[in-house]
């Protein structure tokens, strides 16, 4: 066990991705543009940052900086939109999203977030869970992406036995959590208050696959496993930055041209650190493209993901 937690077996140091590492905008394909543009930016309350022809960029303000000047602030995407009309839903089974997750800096914040949700789009809710180190929202947009509002624990509070992080799924009434969390000046000031993607969390055809992917060549390091379920993976001690699970696609191959997840984005703190994951991804013969500040390949299951340097994305 490293001293953050995570289990990093054998790995040395330089294979393990930097402890500062985060996770970008996610890129989804969609049909009908306007719909998807309303319910992320009603509904989740995220700001729309840049609306260019077939692309929408939403987003959040970001304490300290971030990318993209919105209204005098800075903030970061959240979610991009490109509007892909030709193209047909995927098709059951298949690997791909299961869900981006948005994490909020506190309970009111989130509060604020899953109300608009609740109450603009009720039919989108799926569920809630504490989750021991964070409480989560699960939601479907209007094209079947599955989205997740959360907030976490102080990692203080965080629990880890033998190397894997401690974490159940416990019901949350959410009316109950509004009641006590909710404030008018939260949702008054939702659109100027930060928020980010704290993880993705992917459906893919096999466990096995994903580990020797996403930890032994792209550098995460685990922090919860289900069996042949599900794998979750961190960079720094997180509860989990990425996650993959079969649930509802064991066996899937790789991904034909669909709607839904185009682009995952990781963002590593210094050009080093992406020099370093560059040669890990080259060594194990992943195919990359390199323009000098963003590294793409794809994973097995032909998800695409970029790793820039933090700002870049």
């Amino acid at each position: 066990m490293s001293p953050n937690g995570a289990q990093t077996g054998g790995m040395n140091s330089q294979d393990l991705l930097a402890a500062d590492t985060g996770m970008g905008a996610v890129t989804l394909r969609v049909a009908d543009l306007d719909a998807m543009t309303a319910f992320y930016r009603d509904g989740v309350r995220l700001t729309v940052l840049v609306q260019e022809g077939a692309r929408v960029v939403l987003g959040r303000p970001v304490p300290g900086g971030g990318s993209v000047p919105a209204g005098g602030a800075l903030a970061v995407p959240v979610v991009v939109l490109e509007h892909e009309p030709a193209l047909r839903q995927a098709s059951p089974g298949q690997a791909g999203l299961f869900h981006t997750a948005v994490v909020f800096d506190d309970r009111a914040d989130l509060a604020a977030a899953l109300y608009s949700v609740a109450t603009r789009y009720p039919q989108s809710f799926t569920g809630s869970a504490d989750h021991l180190v964070s409480n989560a929202f699960y939601f479907t947009d209007p094209e079947g992406n599955g989205v997740e509002l959360y907030w976490d624990r102080d990692r203080t509070e965080w629990s880890w036995t033998h190397g894997s992080v401690d974490m159940d799924t416990v019901y949350i009434d959410p009316n109950a959590f509004l009641q006590e969390h909710l404030t008018a000046e939260a949702l008054e000031h939702a659109d100027t208050r930060p928020g980010r993607v704290g993880h993705v969390h992917l459906s893919v055809g096999d466990v096995a696959s994903a580990k020797a992917f996403y930890v032994d060549t792209l550098g995460f390091a685990t922090t919860a496993a289900m069996g042949s379920q599900a794998l979750f993976v961190s960079a720094g001690g997180y509860h989990h930055h990425m996650a993959m699970n079969t649930w509802n696609s064991r066996g899937a191959g790789r991904r034909q041209q669909a709607l839904g997840l185009g682009l995952v984005r990781i963002e590593v703190p210094a050009a080093d650190d992406l020099g370093a994951l560059t040669a890990r991804m080259r060594d194990a013969g992943v195919q990359t493209a390199d323009d000098g500040r963003t590294v793409a390949f794809e994973d097995p299951w032909a998800n695409r993901i970029e790793v820039t340097t933090a700002g870049r994305g």
